[in-house]
């Protein structure tokens, strides 16, 4: 993580903002639903600086009381900015006590506003995006999804909810703790403690989807092997090469099939392309006997 700032600048600037706080809770809890709508004006240019603008109006409004100191620390959030939307709440907490500790004529600087923003960019991003949309955004849907096969409606239902949730409590939670923690928070986040959050979210990951492969993934080979009579009930007994696999290791093919789809996904093949061709197969396999339901 680099700064535009030395260390003693951070260390006097944190000394300036731990009391005299006039940012009510209102102000938290307006800054906080603003928040929610950080992809609202995305573009290329700036990506999530206008959201970010947003997002400071309850702050600004509150701390400065002229229209002219209004504008001028609106402005100073125009340059590009881009966290990962569920991860923005410590940047903007943050800059919120810094935006405060600088109306009331505290040794916050403009330099330091910008510098910590820029510094905070790319570990919460580096962190995020896995942690978001790798993580936990699969896991909710996939645990949805499983209801949903079973033709509960509650599927979709629990996906939302239960995505939401958690993301609306990153937001909020570690708005408060931003705001709380002041520059203190680059102490938190210099270390390995993303690495580590990072790491643990990918294992975690990983074991919910594969506990969910043998329920999601079913492969049925119904060629016969033999056909035999039960002595006892006088039935016919027809065994499978199914039966086989199965009587061996339950869920081999599903298993094998995914590690197959990692490998070539690991090659660069493309997505798309493999889904389709798992269609064709299916298809294929069903109409030449080969594959059953």
């Amino acid at each position: 993580m680099s700064w535009k700032i030395s260390k003693g600048e951070l260390i006097m600037a944190n000394n300036n903002i731990k009391d005299n706080h006039t940012i009510t809770k209102k102000d938290l809890f307006e800054t906080f639903v603003y928040s929610n709508f950080q992809q609202a004006s995305f573009n290329y240019e700036r990506i999530h600086a206008l959201a970010f603008c947003v997002d400071m109006i309850p702050t600004i409004k509150r701390v400065y009381k002229t229209k002219e100191e209004q504008v001028k620390a609106l402005k100073r959030h125009l340059p590009f900015f881009n966290v990962t939307p569920g991860l923005v709440g410590p940047v903007i907490g943050v800059t919120m006590a810094l935006e405060e500790a600088r109306a009331q004529n505290k040794n916050v600087d403009e330099q330091t506003i910008n510098s910590l923003k820029i510094g905070l960019m790319g570990p919460l991003c580096g962190v995020g995006d896995p942690l978001m949309w790798g993580t936990l955004r699969p896991i909710t849907a996939a645990l949805g999804a499983s209801i949903a096969l079973s033709g509960s409606v509650l599927g979709p239902l629990m996906f939302f909810v239960s995505f939401n949730a958690v993301r609306l409590a990153l937001k909020w939670y570690g708005l408060v703790y931003g705001f709380k923690q002041g520059i203190n928070i680059v102490k938190e986040l210099s270390g390995n403690f993303l690495q580590k959050l990072t790491e643990g979210a990918s294992i975690l990951g990983l074991f919910v989807m594969g506990v969910l492969v043998n329920s999601w993934a079913k492969i049925n080979i119904p060629i016969v092997v033999s056909k035999t009579t039960n002595p006892t009930t006088g039935q016919e007994v027809i065994t499978t090469i199914q039966n086989i696999l199965d009587s061996l290791i339950p869920g081999l093919l599903p298993l094998g099939l995914t590690f197959l789809m990692m490998y070539l996904l690991k090659k660069k093949v493309n997505p798309t392309l493999l889904i389709f061709s798992l269609f064709g197969i299916g298809i294929l396999g069903y109409w030449l006997g080969f594959l059953g339901k």
